[in-house]
């Protein structure tokens, strides 16, 4: 899905841009559109260092299109880039950026190379793009390829992420507590952000969680969903919610390992949840879209999962997420509570489950699907 509209983005600008979690498949994507394109990796401590001491000599030697991955090791490279594609702007598809810090790439992008790039972000697979995905597998590639090494694969990404991602981040002396830190974030999936009480098990400050969660945050391993912003004329919860954004991570990270101990989990649910999280956000930016994904609460304990703005505020679509595989009536009821404060927008309304129906009426104005069906549903 997102191959159709990084196509259409190079033949319009001159370099893109693929952001999002290390392991993703960015750098797969990119030579599978491009094999026969130059492919320099800014890892190499050889490399890196000789780009930042002769970046014309290291761009001179290179034939466009190129491939230039994980470029926010040597963000020096911006300017020059930008001055080639100055000089001919009117060749398109030439720059093919990846990176694995999504902040720190974008402050190089605004400064340098406004107008310049198509930006898009590349999650680990949805099921919309491969039917492997489950909640306990997750979507990245190598788990997918091979699933039954899939807890020695988490460990591994867990460790080396925290090794070098979080290490080029930010100077974090005791690795172990962030660790824990990860760990205590897993058992909060789906819940309202507080970090008062992720501070105080860790012995650690309320501004040192806010940076953690940045770094979680900027290299694609959690996701923060903020509350709707329309008012429906109540009083709002204003803290976001958090989820990982792949399912298989947070479950390794809660020790479930089976189909067996999912059913038994008490953080089925929110895992669930998350899963629905990651799902929604993935077909939108796959078709180029803007997030636009909330969750509603107000201090009434009124609660809808999900709110995707469709339509500048005045189309919305609710959903609930619901981890049986059985749903009822009653499951539709916050989202009818809601709808009807909401009477003068347009509004569709979806409970999605773990079940295998594709998509049938639930009670009027509420249909239901399963969460491998989501995106065959007209909301997106």
């Amino acid at each position: 899905m997102i191959e159709a509209e990084l196509k259409r983005a190079l033949a319009a600008f001159p370099a893109v841009l693929v952001t999002g979690p290390r392991r993703s498949g960015k750098t797969t994507l990119l030579r599978k559109l491009f094999p026969r394109a130059d492919y320099v990796l800014l890892e190499d401590p050889d490399v890196v260092a000789q780009a930042r001491s002769d970046p014309r000599g290291v761009l001179d030697r290179l034939v466009c299109p190129v491939i230039l991955d994980e470029i926010q090791n040597v963000p020096e490279l911006f300017g020059y880039i930008r001055a080639r594609i100055d000089a001919d702007p009117s060749r398109k598809g030439q720059w093919l950026l990846t990176g694995s810090q999504e902040a720190p790439l974008m402050q190089g992008v605004s400064e340098s190379m406004a107008g310049r790039v198509a930006v898009f972000s590349l999650w680990p697979f949805s099921m919309e793009e491969a039917p492997e995905v489950t909640l306990l597998r997750g979507g990245f590639p190598e788990v997918l390829e091979s699933p039954g090494t899939a807890d020695i694969w988490f460990r591994s990404y867990i460790q080396t992420y925290l090794e070098r991602d979080v290490r080029n981040v930010a100077s974090i002396r005791d690795l172990s507590v962030f660790r824990r830190f990860m760990g205590l974030l897993a058992s909060r999936c789906g819940q309202m952000l507080n970090k008062t009480d992720l501070a105080a098990p860790l012995g650690v400050s309320v501004p040192t969680i806010t940076h953690w969660l940045s770094i979680l945050e900027i290299t694609g391993q959690i996701l923060l969903i903020p509350p709707y912003f329309e008012n429906f004329g109540k009083r709002l919860v204003k803290t976001p919610k958090l989820y990982f954004a792949d399912s298989g991570l947070a479950a390794f990270m809660l020790g479930v390992r089976t189909e067996e101990m999912l059913q038994e989990s008490p953080f089925r649910g929110a895992l669930f949840e998350g899963l629905v999280a990651s799902e929604l956000l993935k077909a939108r930016l796959n078709r180029g879209l803007e997030r636009n994904l909330y969750y509603f609460r107000d201090r009434q304990g009124l609660e809808v999962d999900f709110i995707i703005d469709t339509g500048g505020g005045r189309a919305l679509t609710f959903i609930e997420a619901k981890a049986a595989r059985t749903v009822y009536p009653a499951d539709a009821l916050p989202m009818i509570r809601l709808t009807k404060v909401s009477s003068d927008r347009d509004i569709s309304a979806y409970v999605v489950h773990a079940g295998a129906t594709r998509s049938k009426a639930l009670c009027p104005h509420v249909e239901s699907a399963s969460v491998g069906h989501l995106s065959s549903l007209k909301i997106f």
